[in-house]
C-alpha cells in the first residue's frame, strides 16, 4: 500500500503525520504535514490529539497537510508478535497498592469512583509499520491510530471508545466501562454495573447545557478484542454547533478515564500515581473534515521511542478488589503486546 510508502518517507523526514482507520471501515487515511510545526488545536480542520490533562491540544491541520487515503488491501498474513513483555512482582505490588488507597478514599466518601492507571515500560525496538498493521488486521471494530509529531513522539492505539461524534447538529456518544474476558455465558457484577451507571449518569448531566433533545439507550455488552464492557449509547441535538468545542472541553476527562468529582479525582490521579499520563485517556479523532466531528478516547495504547511504555488503566469503586484490577490491566495491555514486531537491528 502506497499510504505506508508516504508514512516510512515522512517518518525518515522527521514530519509529523498520522494514519488512521475508523471502526468497522476499510478505508486508510493519512495526513501528511508539510513541515515540523507544532500548531495547537484552535477549531481548525484536522486531526486532533489532546492530553488526558487537555493542557495539550496538538493538530495535525489539513490547510498544512497532505491528504491521503486508500482501500485496506494486504495479502500477508498476521505477524505473529515477537516480544514477550512481562510485569514485575514490584509492578504489581505498586499498583495493588494504588488500588487499595483508592478503595479507601472512596469509602471515606471523598469519591464515587476513581481511574487509576500505570504503564509498562521496555526498551526494545519496535517495527512501527509492521506492528500498525497487525493492530489494524486484529481490531477492525476499534478506532486503529498512528500518530507521529517530532516535538511529541510517536503514539499508537486501539481503542474502543468514542467519546462523541458530531454531524450537523446531530450528536452520538457512549458511556463505556466495566471490563471481562468476553465469554458467551458472562455475569457483570455489581461493582462493574455501578461503575457504568457513573459513567452514564455523568455525561447526561455534562451535556444538559448543550443539547435539546437526550436520547439514553439501556446498557447493552460489547466485545472489544479478548474483552468485554458493559456500553450505553447517549444521543441527541445540540442547541448551538458553535459550542462543540466548549462541549468537548466540559466532557473530557469523562469517568470512564478519570472519575467522579472530576477535577477532585484528576488532581488523586496526578498526586498518587507517580508518572504524567501524557495522551493516554486523551482524546483523538477528526475535527470539522467534512464539516463533521468524530472522537476517539485515547485508550489502549503505547508511546514509542527509545524506551516504549504501553499504558493501561482500571475504574475503582468501594466493591474493587486490587489483585482482581492488577489482572484487568493486564488483560487490557495485550491489546498492544499481541500485535509487537521487533526491528531487527
Amino acid at each position: 500500500m502506497k499510504i505506508f510508502e508516504k508514512a516510512t518517507n515522512h517518518f525518515q523526514s522527521n514530519l509529523p503525520f498520522v494514519l488512521y482507520v475508523k471502526p468497522n471501515e476499510d478505508i486508510l487515511k493519512g495526513l501528511f504535514q508539510q513541515d515540523d510545526s507544532q500548531h495547537t488545536f484552535a477549531n481548525q480542520e484536522g486531526f486532533v490529539f489532546a492530553s488526558f490533562d487537555g493542557e495539550k491540544q496538538i493538530v495535525i491541520t489539513k490547510e498544512d497537510s497532505e491528504s491521503f487515503s486508500e482501500k485496506i488491501q494486504w495479502e500477508e498474513d498476521y505477524t505473529i508478535a515477537s516480544l514477550k513483555i512481562s510485569s514485575t512482582v514490584e509492578q504489581k505490588n505498586a499498583f495493588e497498592s494504588l488500588v487499595k488507597k483508592s478503595v479507601e478514599v472512596i469509602k471515606q466518601a471523598e469519591f464515587d469512583k476513581l481511574v487509576v492507571s500505570r504503564k509498562i515500560d521496555f526498551s526494545n525496538q519496535i517495527d512501527v509499520f509492521q506492528s500498525y498493521k497487525n493492530l489494524v488486521k486484529k481490531y477492525p471494530s476499534a478506532f486503529c491510530y498512528l500518530f507521529f509529531h517530532p516535538k511529541i513522539g510517536m503514539w499508537m492505539g486501539a481503542t474502543p471508545e468514542q467519546l462523541i461524534k458530531i454531524n450537523e447538529n446531530q450528536f452520538e456518544t457512549v458511556a463505556l466501562a466495566g471490563t471481562q474476558l468476553f465469554s458467551d455465558d458472562l455475569n457483570w457484577t455489581q461493582k462493574e454495573v455501578l461503575e457504568q451507571q457513573f459513567v452514564t449518569d455523568f455525561i447526561v448531566s455534562t451535556i444538559k447545557p448543550f443539547v435539546s433533545e437526550i436520547e439514553v439507550s439501556k446498557p447493552f455488552t460489547i466485545q472489544a478484542g479478548k474483552l468485554a464492557h458493559i456500553k450505553t449509547e447517549i444521543s441527541g441535538k445540540l442547541l448551538n454547533v458553535s459550542r462543540a468545542v466548549d462541549l468537548i472541553t466540559t466532557l473530557h476527562p469523562t469517568p470512564a478515564v478519570c472519575g467522579l468529582p472530576k477535577e477532585k479525582a484528576k488532581h488523586f490521579i496526578t498526586a498518587n500515581e507517580g508518572y504524567n499520563r501524557k495522551f493516554y485517556a486523551g482524546y483523538i479523532g477528526e475535527w470539522n473534515i467534512e464539516n463533521k466531528v468524530d472522537l476517539f478516547v485515547n485508550l489502549r495504547c503505547i508511546e514509542i521511542g527509545e524506551s516504549n511504555s504501553i499504558y493501561v488503566g482500571c475504574g475503582i469503586t468501594k466493591d474493587s478488589v486490587a489483585e482482581n484490577e492488577f489482572f484487568e490491566t493486564e488483560n487490557k495491555s495485550e491489546t498492544i503486546k499481541q500485535i509487537l514486531i521487533e526491528r531487527n537491528r
